[in-house]
Formats: C-alpha cells, sequence, structure tokens
C-alpha cells in the first residue's frame, strides 16, 4: 500500500478488490476464514441454521435479540403482497420470463416499497427503519413465488400467515404443503445464508444505504450484485456440472480435464476461507441424511462422488492453493432435493440475505458519512 499527496487530498493504494481492506465497523457478525467459523452477533450461525428456525436468525441478525416471541407473528403478517400489485406481478413474469428470475424481483421490489409508502431511510427513526425491514423480509419469498407462478401461467399463492417463513415459500411455490424433512433442510440452508460479512452484495447494499435511500432500494443493489456467476450464481452452474458429468464413473476424467484446460470449477474455493467452508459442510450432512432415508435423489451420490474427485485432483495438481468445497456446491444440491427449481436458486438466497442486508442498510444509514472512494486516472492525458 502507498499514499500519494496531493494539493486537495491524500491517495491511498489499496489492493485490488480491497482485499484485506477494512472499511467500516460492523456488530452484526464476523467470518473468520482461517478458522472455517463465522457467528451472527456472537452466536454460531451453524448452530442456529442446525438447530433454531429462519425467524430466531432474522430477528438475532436485525435487532439482536431473540425473546420476542411474536416477531415471527409479525414477519407472517407482513408476507402478503399489495392486491394493487396483482396485474403488475403478472406483467413482469411475462416480461423477465426468458431472463434470470432475479431480474423480476428486481423489478417488483421498487413497486411494493412504494406501495406500501416506504420513505428513505435518511428520513426514518430506527422503530420505522426495523418495520421497513420485517416488510421487505416477508415479502421478498412472496414475490419470488408469485413471479415464478405467473411466469407459468399458474395462479400465485397467497401466503399462509399460520406457516412458518421457509414452510410458506415452498407451499407458495410448489401448490402443496413440503415435507417436514424438506423444510428443515431449506431453512437450514437459508438461515445459514442470511449473513456472510462485507461480500460483493452485501456491500453494495451498504453504499447504497449511505446515502439515505430507502430500504427496498438498497435491496434491489444487492440483488443485482448477487445475480454474477462468482457470487449468487454460482449454485446452478455447479448443477449443471454435474449435469455434464452424468455419473460418478466420469468424475475424476471431468475434473482433471476441466483443470487442465483451465475451466473455473464452480462449488470449490472461496474468497475467505482457507479451510473448508464450514457451510458445505453442513450442507453435505444433510444432503447425506435426505438420500438416506429416501427423501433425495442419486444426485446427492454423485455430488459426493464429484467432490471426493475435485478435492483429489486440485491438492495434487494445486498444491497449496487450500482450494476447498464451498457453500454453493451443497446449496445447489439441497435445494434441488427440496424441491426448488434450480432457476429459482439465486433468487432463493437473496430470500435469505435480504435479511443480512437489511441489517447491515440499517446499520450504516447511522453513520452520516456518505461512501465514496476515489480512482486513479489512468488514461489520456488531459490537454
Amino acid at each position: 500500500m502507498r499514499t500519494v499527496d496531493r494539493s486537495d487530498s491524500t491517495l491511498i493504494d489499496v489492493p485490488r478488490g480491497l482485499a484485506n481492506v477494512v472499511v467500516a465497523e460492523t456488530a452484526i457478525g464476523d467470518v473468520r476464514g482461517h478458522e472455517g467459523f463465522y457467528h451472527y452477533r456472537g452466536v454460531p450461525a451453524l448452530d442456529l441454521a442446525a438447530g433454531g428456525s429462519f425467524e430466531t436468525a432474522w430477528q438475532l441478525v436485525l435487532t439482536g435479540a431473540t425473546t420476542d416471541q411474536s416477531f415471527a407473528t409479525r414477519a407472517a403478517r407482513a408476507r402478503a403482497l399489495p392486491s394493487a400489485l396483482d396485474a403488475a406481478v403478472g406483467e413482469i413474469a411475462v416480461r423477465t420470463r426468458s431472463a434470470d428470475p432475479l431480474a423480476g424481483l428486481q423489478a417488483i421490489l421498487p413497486l411494493i416499497g412504494a406501495a406500501d409508502g416506504i420513505r428513505p431511510l435518511y428520513d426514518r427513526d430506527d422503530d420505522a427503519a426495523i418495520d421497513d425491514a420485517v416488510r421487505l423480509g416477508a415479502s421478498v419469498p412472496t414475490a419470488v413465488a408469485a413471479l415464478f407462478r405467473a411466469a407459468r401461467r399458474e395462479t400465485p399463492i397467497a401466503p399462509d400467515p399460520t406457516l412458518g417463513h421457509v414452510e410458506d415459500y415452498l407451499r407458495m411455490l410448489t401448490g402443496r404443503r413440503p415435507h417436514e424433512r424438506h423444510v428443515a433442510a431449506l431453512s437450514a440452508y437459508m438461515t445459514a445464508a442470511i449473513e456472510h460479512g462485507f461480500n460483493a452484495s452485501t456491500f453494495t447494499t451498504r453504499v447504497i444505504a449511505s446515502t439515505g435511500a430507502d430500504l427496498f432500494s438498497c435491496a434491489v443493489g444487492g440483488i443485482a450484485a448477487l445475480g454474477g456467476p462468482l457470487h449468487g450464481g454460482a449454485p446452478i452452474r455447479a448443477l449443471e456440472a454435474l449435469d455434464e458429468i452424468g455419473e460418478p464413473a466420469a468424475a475424476d476424467s471431468w475434473v482433471r480435464d476441466a483443470i487442465d484446460s483451465g475451466r473455473r470449477i464452480m462449488g470449490f474455493g472461496h474468497a475467505v476461507y482457507r479451510t473448508e467452508d464450514p457451510r458445505a459442510r453442513l450442507l453435505r450432512r444433510i444432503a447425506v441424511e435426505l438420500r438416506r432415508d429416501g427423501l433425495a435423489g442419486p444426485r446427492v451420490d454423485l455430488a459426493v462422488a464429484v467432490e471426493r474427485s475435485v478435492l483429489a485432483a486440485l491438492a495434487e495438481l494445486k498444491p497449496g492453493r487450500e482450494l476447498h468445497t464451498n457453500v454453493e456446491f451443497y446449496a445447489a444440491v439441497v435445494m434441488e432435493a427440496c424441491g426448488v427449481p434450480r432457476e429459482l436458486f439465486g433468487a432463493t438466497f437473496a430470500a435469505a440475505r435480504v435479511v443480512g442486508w437489511s441489517a447491515h442498510a440499517l446499520e450504516q444509514s447511522r453513520d452520516p458519512k456518505i461512501i465514496r472512494p476515489a480512482a486513479r486516472y489512468t488514461g489520456t492525458a488531459s490537454r
């Protein structure tokens, strides 16, 4: 890192991608990559994912508490979309049918915010901002399910406030009550995905929040960042790789060919973890247990075989790189087993991560300093 004095300011060169650069302080969570551990406000995230409800983790991340038993009821009552948007849901679904479903979600969220009269964070006190965050987090799964069904000329299903958050999401997607084990599996994944440090989408959300924008606009920016294949778009590509491999016997040759040709193998390697991604470990166990009990198909067997081949090949051909299985690999397998269509993997990720985005946006909005870095000009010299 070097600094350069200029008459008006001092420029500070930092690593590409802001790697290891601290840009803010947060009390929401922490990722300790060399330990393979992360937490939400001091509570191990995987403990919440393995043994608690999504609503419990949601409340913790957003408010710092888990003792308000009315939070789940409050969130459930906030799921329904404004009735004035019924026609808009169908129109957006048709127009974005061939695009990533995240595009439909980006289009509908500002309309929900406008219909609800959501105000800029600059004009909201903490209580009102938390109300907005609950509304946002509750409405995203409903919007995802409604857009998905409308795109298929199926009638969207109204939310049922007597059901849990994740169970109702699966019911609104499929039109039937899901198996309790599938609810638990998807809940574990979504809980584990709520928050994970200053990743690209979270940082994007905080940049927008620093301008004082409304919470729904912050989430739209997070969704845009999440859509990239290097961030939230990886699970579907991991599943496509399993499709291409086809059977366990073909795994080793496919993996070595991919490495030799320089192709990126989605689902392996992480920007922070230098150990196995703890979320991958949790989701692998869940996938294997679902397969053992007849609640998942042979895709799980293929995934386990491919993972074994990839790790062995990476250790041999790229020694010292510390490339391990990451969350996207088994997230794809678990979501597919639970009945989530692969085109909705990114949107389901967004339905979980929006909780973390909201908490970060509220935290950032309390800082009056707008995020405004500088760039070093390297183009043609001015005349």
